[in-house]
């Protein structure tokens, strides 16, 4: 029996999306996602060799995409402002705004054991970082009175993990942030929406202590890692025009953990 392969849909054509931590994991997956539906991209990470190497695997995978790299920390302000206007400058627009960049920091420690730098560290990336593309994407999505933002939340936020303090921590205020940004901007053309996965398999999940995955891993009904295609599905949803009456919320990828 003969299948039918099919073009992916273009439903993204004409539009611009901003990609942090946009040189590996879900933001690669993601940009090569939107690049095949036309979608102009716009990857921001923190190592500018890491992004030229993930731009070049974009290309091999979609021929023709339109996109570029810039390296910045999305947790400083200006910097988050001057990102913003290079990508209005450069294409006059910015529709989509996916937030992927996060980190765990230490992790498998008890909260009287954590170390103040390293909880203000993962703050400072997790939820700063969020905070501060929303506050340089909104203005110009508003002007357009069109805009989708969906942030990276995680499973943590919403129910805790032990041993990651600060990692839940972040999680569970990029949650609190996206559903005061999806209320304030509701009648503006614009949707916030979080996504909150279980664990999944990226190299940064590879690099915790395996006894760390498996405390996870063990909540998950379906008992495994989320695949990246699978959370992927379910951000370009959150960041489409199909997403038009949905804000404010938090989408669940969690292979049963969370039903509510």
């Amino acid at each position: 029996m003969n299948l039918q392969v099919l073009d992916p849909p273009r439903d993204f054509v004409g539009q611009v999306a901003i990609i942090t931590g946009g040189a590996g994991g879900v933001g690669t997956a993601v940009a090569a996602t939107l690049a095949r539906r036309g979608c102009k991209l716009c990857l921001i990470d923190i190592s500018k060799p890491a992004l030229d190497k993930a731009l070049t695997a974009l290309h091999a995978k979609c021929p023709g995409a339109e996109a570029y790299v810039v390296e910045g920390d999305v947790s400083d302000a200006a910097a988050a402002t001057e990102i913003v206007r290079g990508v209005v400058a450069r294409y006059g627009r910015l529709d989509v705004l996916i937030q992927t960049a996060g980190i765990t920091g230490k992790t498998n420690t008890k909260t009287e054991d954590v170390d103040p730098a390293n909880f203000d560290l993962v703050l400072r990336v997790n939820m700063r970082g969020i905070f501060c593309m929303c506050r340089a994407a909104l203005p110009v999505m508003a002007k357009q009175k069109y805009g989708r933002i969906v942030n990276i939340a995680s499973i943590a936020g919403k129910e805790g993990n032990a041993g990651m303090l600060a990692y839940s921590t972040s999680k569970a205020a990029v949650i609190g942030l996206s559903k005061t940004i999806g209320k304030e901007y509701a009648e503006a053309g614009i949707t916030c929406n979080a996504i909150a996965p279980a664990v999944i398999q990226t190299a940064m999940v590879d690099a915790m202590p395996a006894e760390q995955v498996k405390y996870m891993t063990d909540k998950i009904p379906m008992k495994r890692c989320c695949e990246l295609q699978e959370v992927t599905d379910v951000i370009v949803f959150a960041a489409s025009r199909a997403c038009s009456f949905t804000t404010g919320f938090t989408f669940d990828v969690t292979g049963g953990r969370a039903t509510y």
